[in-house]
């Protein structure tokens, strides 16, 4: 591992996000352990993955549907829940579908319908969040804002995949302020669809902040951070 400069440098990384997640919840007044840590551990190898497995992380995060698949077949997640986080093409569904226990990275009506009907092949009920592009960047994924209600209720008529939350990736900021800023707006659109469909989207994920700016994220609500470079140190 020394890629990530070891294993007890992973282990004193993920340490230290742990604090760091503790006293921003403590800030927030939320109770601890409310937030899920999610590594995102794109280009990691299966041994870096296996080992920080056995550290307190709650889920992996991938960008890549080979790299997702190769890892599962190495059992590297150690039986935790991995999502799809990284952009999904429709002629890739079927490999992502049944593997991922949530793709957080929807942000079409497109890519809606075909993880649909992937999930109904499979017979199963698969869950997902809507990502929307808050800062209406053309390099970055994600829906609209005013595309998440249209989404909403075309989501409401597939009877293959539940909607439990909203994700993001917002322009990156060098100060807490604004970044807090772009994570209350998605928050806002959060509780401005809470209830929208009852059980049929218990809407109770909120994945937002990264490796510079979790912190921010969580004062504003996140339930869920996707942590890379924090964790693993710099990619090769």
């Amino acid at each position: 591992m020394e890629r990530a400069g070891g294993a007890d440098a992973i282990a004193l990384r993920v340490a230290e996000v742990r604090r760091r997640m503790a006293e921003a919840e403590a800030r927030a007044g939320r109770r601890p352990g409310q937030v899920s840590l999610c590594a995102a551990c794109k280009a990691r190898t299966p041994e870096e993955i296996r080992f920080s497995a056995g550290l307190p992380i709650d889920l992996f995060g991938e960008n890549r549907m080979q790299e997702m698949r190769n890892n599962l077949e190495a059992g590297a997640y150690q039986g935790k829940p991995c999502h799809f986080i990284g952009h999904l093409q429709t002629n890739k569904v079927r490999q992502v579908v049944g593997r991922a226990a949530m793709i957080q990275s929807v942000g079409s009506l497109r890519l809606l319908e075909a993880i649909d009907r992937e999930a109904g092949r499979q017979g199963i009920l698969q869950d997902v969040l809507l990502e929307i592009n808050l800062g209406g960047e053309e390099s970055k994924a994600g829906a609209d804002e005013s595309e998440l209600m249209p989404l909403m209720d075309a989501a409401a008529a597939l009877p293959n995949l539940r909607v439990r939350g909203l994700m993001a990736i917002p322009p990156p900021e060098s100060d807490e302020r604004e970044a807090r800023r772009h994570f209350a707006r998605l928050r806002g659109l959060m509780e401005s669809v809470s209830g929208w469909a009852g059980e049929k989207a218990p809407l109770d994920t909120l994945s937002m902040g990264m490796s510079g700016d979790f912190e921010a994220a969580i004062l504003e609500g996140a339930t869920l951070v996707r942590v890379g470079r924090g964790i693993y140190g710099e990619r090769p």
